[in-house]
């Protein structure tokens, strides 16, 4: 899924000038603001999400963001771009898109039932966002945990 924050399918990050920070994190929020958003959002306090992709010529790149770290803390947000959550990032990887693993694509909690359906609508949330994505394009692909949910009012 892609984040806003960073720009992506089922949960990327959003498409915006550089990512915002809350106390020195940076923070994002999955997809774009509104019920997908919440839905993701839903699924990550759950426990159920714990990963998300972003294209790195479209979620990092445009705003000289490095990709995700190891240990780096980040804070998710709601639709309202509230922080609702702390998240610690334990794994990351880059594949090129059509070589990202079923392994990522299941932890993205999302239902996917294989890779192709995980690239298809990956393929589909981008294009909402006027970008074709290519068999060759560096995905980062992110694991995280929850490390505190905090309360957005």
């Amino acid at each position: 899924s892609a984040p806003t924050g960073r720009a992506g399918t089922l949960g990327t990050r959003r498409v915006r000038a550089m990512w915002p920070r809350v106390d020195g994190m940076r923070a994002f929020g999955l997809a774009t603001p509104g019920p997908f958003r919440d839905e993701l959002t839903a699924l990550v306090l759950a426990g159920t999400k714990q990963a998300t992709a972003g294209l790195l010529a479209v979620d990092y790149e445009p705003d000289d963001e490095e990709i995700d770290r190891v240990g780096e803390r980040q804070v998710l947000l709601d639709s309202a771009d509230l922080p609702v959550a702390v998240l610690e990032v334990t794994r990351v990887e880059v594949h090129p898109f059509d070589q990202v693993p079923f392994e990522f694509a299941a932890a993205e909690g999302e239902g996917f039932t294989s890779v192709e359906d995980w690239q298809t609508g990956h393929r589909a949330f981008y294009a909402e966002l006027g970008h074709e994505v290519r068999a060759d394009e560096p995905v980062v692909c992110a694991w995280f945990q929850v490390i505190e949910r905090l309360d957005p009012t």
